[in-house]
């Protein structure tokens, strides 16, 4: 049907004008949204935002090579799928302990035990969805406004903002690529003071893919020894290592009742969407831990637990399968960065991360990273997501086919060629 023109413009004025009365109207019903003081000082995960905003590239029609986001691209290996299945058909679909059901804190006890040749007890494990609250409840229970956390920079961003959020001062200790991104254990000790805390350490190292030396590490757990400051140890990499093997505070002498192992599901068995992680610490601050899960989430899932036990009892041969894809896609980025100009890449030795150095090209690292984005197709993240000594690094996960790798290293140099 044809309607008239001055019907029609009737139309969009009396449409205009009902608009602008709705919102007026919502402004003054709904009110200004108050919030607390403390969700001013929480931080983000930029590897999350870049992600959506390559995904509305890709929604406009823009095909994008993802390495920005820290995931396994490979399947959780179907022994664990059908143990989970096999749960929830067996009914595993209720409330557990929230600690933890007793089968997976046994079984993470043990796999720590013998891995790390130390003593663990079921009671010294927490269950948790994810890794993140481990970091979330330890910095919780025992940071109180004021106190110092030493932590990594550049460093996983959630450190930084979970330490800010309950009020404690963030003080960063430098990884420096000319130590290879070891920690300079030296620098740590100087900035130990009366109101230190917490240290958190972080090997295999995110996003460097550095790792912290047994000789370090020996030196730290010497200066540590009677000081009473706890540690929180980040391994979820641990079971990523391409050179040499993995070693943990935990193992030296009077650090284990100091030391809160972080591990979990998620890298290893590339179970990133099942979310569950776990703590390791000593029996009272597990207590403490647990009564900040009864608080927040109740448990983790009990048919996901299950699954769990299964991942760390069953076969670990998808374990090994996928290190060495690993291992063969770092060749081919670190290879193929070292060629573009203006880039400089060592070669990372655990995790599935490469920060190459981009200072030659002259490009600020957050600028070049969003141009290689929207101009490129290629989704990386810039140095400072992980705090501001990042600056003149990029962040690329190799956790991506070796194709679709070769295929990034292609666009980012025609870009270089018509833009450095």
């Amino acid at each position: 049907m044809n309607c008239p023109r001055d019907i029609l413009a009737g139309l969009e004025t009396c449409g205009t004008r009902l608009q602008s009365e709705w919102g007026r109207f919502m402004s003054t019903s709904v009110g200004k949204l108050r919030l607390a003081n403390r969700m001013s000082r929480l931080g983000t995960e930029s590897a999350f935002e870049v992600l959506v905003r390559a995904r509305e590239l890709e929604a406009r029609g823009k095909e994008i090579i993802h390495l920005e986001i820290g995931e396994p691209d490979f399947s959780t290996p179907p022994n664990i799928v059908e143990a989970a299945a096999r749960a929830l058909r067996e009914g595993w679909t209720h409330y557990g302990p929230p600690a933890g059901l007793p089968q997976l804190r046994e079984a993470v006890a043990g796999e720590i035990a013998q891995r790390l040749d130390i003593t663990v007890d079921p009671g010294e494990v927490v269950i948790t969805p994810g890794g993140k609250p481990v970091m979330f409840f330890t910095i919780l229970a025992l940071v109180e406004r004021d106190d110092e956390v030493l932590y990594p920079n550049p460093g996983f961003p959630i450190y930084e903002s979970l330490i800010q959020f309950v009020g404690g001062k963030a003080v960063p200790y430098g990884l420096r690529e000319d130590r290879d991104f070891d920690v300079d254990v030296g620098e740590v000790l100087e900035k130990i003071t009366g109101h230190t805390r917490l240290i958190i350490l972080n090997s295999p190292h995110n996003p460097t893919g550095g790792m912290m030396s047994h000789a370090e590490l020996a030196r730290l757990a010497q200066a540590l020894e009677g000081r009473e400051i706890f540690v929180l140890s980040d391994e979820i990499y641990s079971r990523l290592i391409y050179e040499g093997e993995h070693a943990s505070l935990a193992q030296f002498p009077g650090m284990k009742e100091w030391t809160i192992i972080l591990n979990g599901f998620s890298k290893t068995y590339a179970m990133t969407g099942w979310r569950m992680g776990y703590g390791v610490m000593r029996a009272d601050l597990a207590r403490q831990v647990t009564l900040l899960m009864t608080n927040s989430n109740s448990c983790t899932a009990s048919f996901s637990q299950i699954a769990g036990v299964e991942a760390l009892r069953g076969p670990q041969d998808s374990v090994a399968r996928m290190r060495e894809e690993f291992r063969r896609r770092r060749a081919v980025i670190v290879e193929g960065l070292n060629r573009l100009p203006g880039f400089s890449c060592r070669q990372p030795h655990g995790a599935f991360y490469v920060f190459p150095n981009i200072n030659q090209t002259g490009k600020p690292a957050r600028a070049l990273a969003e141009a290689l984005l929207n101009e490129a197709g290629v989704a990386c993240l810039w140095g400072t997501a992980f705090g501001d000594w990042g600056e003149g690094y990029l962040r690329f996960s190799f956790a991506n086919s070796v194709e679709n790798i070769q295929k990034a290293l292609e666009r980012i140099e025609n870009w270089t060629k018509k833009n450095l």
